[in-house]
């Protein structure tokens, strides 16, 4: 009966236990409390903590890849998780993400005031500072490092995308360090826009954007796939996919399509992307030393791409004779809206009548398009 009890004690997880097993299982507890009882981008943090759980199960085999017999027919299956990674793998789910993200965006600051492109555009400077520190390194490959510097756009869809196509290994490390950085943007966001402007700067009240026409919404998305595409050609995926989704709001004759993209595909791909990046993270891949400098050069990254949005609205409210609100320049991350809220909240405080919530949401839009176009110019060099 003893001899019995251990043979099956042996059978068990507790028995095949390691010490990084535990440690990434810790990790994935901190990541469910941020999540659940911080609230800090629960949606995506919340299926990653858990995908990391799983993995790090001892002999669950969540992410085992299938045994082939000598012919190469599949003599025993893979983990489900194995199964569910090759949607970010092959990367189907990013793309999908952002048809859903393009069917809920409205475009409309963005097009009222075509400028705050240009601080969506200046939030994307610190994936390229940040692409050069990664190989100032000496840790990692050209792609690798653009698949780190790629965080910086705060764009986690996007973050998994470039990863997928040049440093597959990499994928859980970056992926959790974009998801988890995106949800400490009321964090790290507030002292860096601070410290970069004055109380008055912070106080500038904006004027009133013009409404938009229909017409200018349903040629926005057409027009920027056609101009983005022919410029940066792969970028065309993530653009594409993006704004199909505004399409289908913005044309109101899809209702169901546009219905089906922001809600039940949106949430059926972000648990099932969320679930299996968070599975690439287990021990043996996630507990080395690169992973850390993938953290430190991440939010490095997102450090300066939001001080980059701030110092150019500096200069544009300087150039308009004091109409701009530096603020809003730190909402050209595209951690839509959150990045937008936090410029409302930081001004709001200097100001209580001041609402920059849709002047933000102009450079905010841009950066989902800027992060896009970035990763294609990357990959355009590396891949």
């Amino acid at each position: 009966m003893v001899q019995a009890f251990v043979n099956f004690f042996s059978t068990t997880g507790f028995f095949a236990f390691e010490v990084g097993q535990i440690i990434m299982i810790v990790i994935s507890f901190v990541l469910l409390y941020l999540a659940i009882k911080k609230g800090f981008e629960p949606l995506l943090l919340l299926p990653i903590a858990f995908g990391m759980l799983l993995t790090n199960i001892p002999l669950a085999g969540m992410m085992s890849p299938p045994l082939l017999d000598a012919a190469g027919h599949t003599a025993e299956p893979g983990g489900l998780l194995y199964y569910l990674y090759q949607g970010d793998h092959l990367a189907i789910f990013p793309p999908l993400i952002f048809m859903g993200v393009g069917a809920m965006t409205d475009f409309s600051p963005l097009i009222a005031n075509p400028k705050s492109l240009l601080l969506g555009a200046a939030a994307q400077f610190g994936i390229f500072i940040t692409f050069f520190g990664a190989i100032g390194s000496g840790l990692f490959t050209a792609q690798q490092a653009a698949s780190i510097g790629i965080i910086g756009g705060a764009d986690g869809p996007t973050a998994i995308f470039l990863s997928s196509k040049l440093a597959p290994e990499l994928m859980g490390p970056i992926a959790v360090a974009a998801y988890s950085y995106m949800a400490l943007v009321p964090v790290i966001q507030p002292p860096i826009m601070k410290l970069l402007t004055t109380k008055e700067e912070r106080m500038i009240k904006m004027d009133t954007l013009r409404q938009v026409s229909k017409l200018e919404k349903i040629l926005f998305p057409i027009v920027v796939t056609l101009i983005v595409s022919l410029i940066v050609p792969p970028a065309a995926t993530l653009i594409g996919m993006l704004m199909l989704g505004n399409l289908f709001k913005e044309s109101g004759v899809v209702a169901r399509l546009e219905d089906t993209s922001k809600n039940a595909l949106i949430n059926i791909v972000t648990i099932f992307l969320g679930v299996s990046v968070g599975a690439t993270a287990s021990a043996d891949k996630f507990l080395k030393v690169d992973t850390l400098a993938i953290i430190a050069l991440g939010v490095v990254a997102f450090g300066i791409g939001t001080g980059a949005g701030v110092v150019l609205g500096k200069i544009m409210n300087k150039l308009s004779g004091g109409k701009i609100n530096p603020l809003i320049g730190s909402a050209g991350v595209s951690a839509v809206p959150m990045a937008a809220r936090v410029s409302q909240v930081v001004g709001q405080k200097e100001n209580p009548s001041n609402f920059l919530l849709m002047h933000a949401m102009g450079p905010n839009v841009a950066g989902v398009i800027g992060s896009a176009v970035s990763a294609g110019v990357l990959l355009s060099l590396f891949g």
